[in-house]
């Protein structure tokens, strides 16, 4: 258990908020484990449908606490690779096992691994005075956490060079232009808009909200023929499922379906 990560689940939206704020939400292994152990809960829980990570105070998260990086600069080549892939690079493959969508409520700054870990959620929405960095060259490092795979992949190849060999900050107007993150509320409106987009996705059927994000992300990468063999794999899946079902009984009898999920 961590004091400094709060864990909630309510009208099926888990909200996870690091609370560090004197320390710009850097995280600690602590954290990183509790971390860990409350998407893993999600993951696994029916009664969760959507997913909000957020940060409280100036920052979402500045990534793993700079304290900590002088004293692992003099473990050996093993020992600094087995922290880094037994430690924060958990995180992102841990938001990649996840099919419920994960949304990141940027309500200040992210940096370095505290961005890579924003970059690997399904939806970034950010505060008007949210800032970004990949702080990465500035620190005489390479991305530790994906974001050498994860941001060319929302704002292209050129940009995320641009933003990585100068570790220059990004405002969330820019950011927004760029597709770095996607919507951008008044600071005092993130976290009302953000629930109120949460959910209206826990609305619907979360066997095929989950199953949606399955299919597109399995199929990014493919051709499209084999992206609709997998579509033709898994809609079985979800025509004879109970929510489906439901669904077709609430059309008919012209109400609001009530789904209970898998």
């Amino acid at each position: 258990m961590s004091e400094h990560l709060k864990f909630t689940v309510e009208e099926g939206i888990a909200t996870i908020t690091l609370d560090r704020p004197e320390k710009l939400n850097a995280f600690t292994d602590e954290m990183l484990e509790r971390w860990l152990e409350v998407l893993e809960d999600c993951r696994r829980n029916e009664a969760v449908r959507v997913i909000v990570m957020t940060g409280t105070g100036r920052a979402f998260t500045t990534g793993g606490d700079v304290d900590s990086f002088a004293a692992s600069a003099t473990q050996t080549a093993a020992g600094i690779k087995g922290r880094l892939t037994g430690g924060i690079q958990r995180l992102p493959l841990k938001l990649a096992e996840i099919d419920k969508p994960v949304i990141a409520a940027l309500n200040g700054v992210a940096t370095g691994g505290g961005l890579d870990v924003a970059l690997a959620c399904d939806l970034r929405f950010a505060a008007e005075s949210a800032r970004f960095a990949e702080t990465y060259a500035k620190l005489g490092l390479i991305p530790g956490a994906g974001g050498a795979w994860l941001l060319p992949r929302l704002i292209g190849m050129p940009r995320a060079l641009a933003m990585l060999w100068t570790s220059d900050f990004v405002d969330a107007k820019e950011a927004e232009q760029i597709g770095l993150v996607d919507r951008v509320f008044p600071d005092a409106e993130l976290m009302e808009g953000t629930f109120a987009f949460a959910r209206r996705v826990a609305e619907n059927a979360p066997l095929a909200v989950q199953m949606i994000k399955r299919v597109m992300r399995a199929g990014f990468d493919k051709d499209l023929g084999t992206a609709l063999e997998l579509v033709a794999a898994n809609m079985p899946v979800v025509r004879t499922s109970e929510d489906h079902l439901e669904a077709v009984r609430a059309f008919k009898e012209k109400r609001k379906p009530e789904f209970k999920g898998r």
